[in-house]
């Protein structure tokens, strides 16, 4: 069986008592980041066999996860924080196990886009993860049209994610397409330096010196 487990998106307490129970329970857990979920496993007192799964090397270790479910073995999959699949490495492994009609579990659990859509202020009855934008521009700056034509559609709040190094470049994109829109801007959630700002583009534009740790930018087109 495959348990899927979120882990914390910044404070370690942020745990559910079912997560524990799961990585005490399974023989093994496949995570993103083996050092860093050390981390959190070390701080529970948990060891258990790990098993790293990422974008660099799905091909050849899926194969190997889906030998060791159908011996009959319980493996938990973590990512580095927040839930697995979302923007993180995994839908391979459960489209596979879904294939082989191998069970699946889903625990719930952090996800940092919706904790930083209740602190925003936007609307939250609707809203339209991305994840991370395309790296090449062109491919971006269609995105970024599609984001104009849903609006138009359907009043949503867009949710963003973005590395330190493409925040300035992604907010000067927004504002050309967009104008000078007031937009949110979340980072470090639930960690002691814990900032979510709503400004407009160009006022975090002036105050985004040396950007550091990764960010979610959220936007609503219809306020």
């Amino acid at each position: 069986m495959l348990i899927i487990v979120p882990t914390p998106i910044g404070n370690l307490k942020d745990i559910t008592l079912r997560a524990l129970e799961v990585l005490q329970f399974v023989d093994e857990i496949i995570c993103e980041d083996s050092r860093r979920s050390s981390l959190l496993l070390n701080h529970y007192q948990i060891k258990k066999p790990l098993l790293v799964l990422n974008d660099f090397n799905e091909y050849k270790t899926v194969p190997r996860i889906i030998e060791k479910l159908i011996s009959g073995k319980n493996l938990a999959l973590v990512s580095d924080a927040g839930t697995p699949l979302i923007s993180d490495p995994g839908y391979k492994l459960v489209r596979e196990c879904i294939n082989q009609h191998i069970e699946i579990d889903s625990l719930p659990g952090a996800v940092s886009p919706v904790v930083a859509l209740t602190l925003s202020g936007l609307p939250p009855d609707k809203f339209f993860f991305l994840g991370y934008l395309p790296e090449k521009s062109g491919q971006r700056q269609k995105v970024l049209i599609q984001i104009s034509a849903i609006a138009r559609i359907c009043s949503t709040t867009f949710i963003i994610l973005i590395s330190p190094y493409k925040l300035t470049k992604t907010l000067e994109d927004l504002r050309e397409n967009f104008g000078d829109i007031p937009i949110t801007l979340a980072k470090e959630l639930t960690k002691i330096h814990q900032k979510v700002i709503s400004k407009k583009i160009s006022e975090i534009l002036e105050e985004a010196k040396n950007p550091k740790g990764e960010y979610i930018l959220l936007l609503n087109l219809s306020v």
